[in-house]
């Protein structure tokens, strides 16, 4: 395997205001950053992290707290295994989550075509749902820098809730063509 590369950054802020530290929090996560401890985080080594952690170290320092930015690599290639399995293991529990839910939007389209529920209305909120999900699934592709173990169980479950939506979009058309009046001029 080859050396990983990753910024270190360790930081500490005053616990009020309580918006600063959170905000700071949010920042790293947002990021993809994972958490060794309170206040000691990890980001692969690239010019944008490295760009974003400046401006964040600033942050830090605005709130009147202290920070060090460091880059490291893993002495060994057991200790290299295990950051990257830190990045793996938060990638995967986003996306078992993103997962789960597909899973809940798939069950409520069941429901809806159980009772026979097929409105444009619906159709439309349950698309602006899947719309979600494709930015949300982009979201976590972008921070998977290591690709985790559940990526592509995630990509699958994705296209499944596209099609059981495609499904319910057919069950939608046909039910509104029903209940049109027929067309007098087609009529022998």
């Amino acid at each position: 395997m080859v050396s990983l590369e990753w910024l270190l950054l360790t930081y500490k802020v005053p616990a009020e205001p309580a918006r600063k530290r959170v905000s700071i929090w949010r920042k790293l996560k947002g990021m993809g950053a994972v958490y060794l401890q309170g206040g000691v985080c990890l980001l692969p080594k690239t010019d944008d992290h490295l760009r974003r952690l400046k401006m964040l170290e600033n942050e830090i320092a605005e709130a009147e707290g202290e920070a060090l930015l460091l880059a490291t690599v893993g002495l060994d290639q057991k200790q290299q295994e295990k950051v990257v399995a830190r990045f793996n293991a938060d990638r995967d529990d986003e996306y078992k989550e993103f997962i789960e839910k597909c899973l809940a939007f798939e069950a409520e389209i069941a429901e809806e075509t159980r009772v026979s529920h097929f409105t444009f209305a619906e159709l439309e909120e349950n698309e602006q749902e899947l719309m979600k999900f494709r930015n949300w699934i982009e979201k976590i592709r972008k921070l998977d820098f290591y690709g985790a173990p559940r990526a592509g169980e995630a990509a699958e479950r994705l296209q499944r809730s596209e099609a059981i939506l495609d499904a319910y979009a057919h069950n939608v058309f046909a039910a509104q063509e029903e209940n049109r009046p027929p067309d007098a001029s087609k009529r022998p």
